[in-house]
């Protein structure tokens, strides 16, 4: 039975992490959720750990909750649980929750120190780079690449 009253809970909820251990997570309102409504993100690694909130809400002009930054996160190979909850004083407001693997929701930093020569041989140019920065690959072997090549 999910308490709360339908159309309450938030929608479009979706996390990402970039720069290897930032996080951010947006959603928003609820439909028919009553204008005091506030929303409050939880999550956890595993079902050891206890729920940790939010730190740093983004929040919209009238002080509602719409997202949540996060430093220093690490990626794990187990699945992290969220969950939003709502209070209001005019209504019981539906959570919403979600598992999330952490490595799918990941946007790769760009390759580093890239460099081409080209030489007038038929093999033509070289071009070589270093992967990008993660926190949890550990084989480089994983990684794929697409080069684009434009002539000027």
């Amino acid at each position: 039975c999910v308490s709360g009253m339908p159309g309450t809970a938030v929608k479009n909820f979706s996390c990402v992490i970039y720069n290897v251990s930032l996080m951010n997570c947006t959603w928003t309102v609820g439909r028919d959720a009553p204008g005091d409504t506030q929303y409050f993100l939880y999550w956890k690694n595993s079902r050891e750990e206890e729920e940790t909130q939010c730190e740093l809400y983004v929040k919209e002009e009238n002080g509602r909750h719409k997202g949540c930054q996060f430093q220093n996160v690490t990626i794990k190979d187990t699945t992290t649980y969220f969950i939003v909850n709502g209070s209001s004083k005019h209504s019981l407001i539906r959570f919403y929750d979600e598992y999330i693997k952490l490595y799918r929701i990941e946007i790769l930093t760009a390759p580093l120190n890239i460099t081409a020569s080209c030489t007038g041989e038929p093999r033509g140019c070289v071009i070589e780079w270093q992967e990008p920065l993660t926190s949890h690959v550990e084989n480089k072997d994983c990684f794929q690449y697409e080069i684009n090549i434009k002539n000027k």
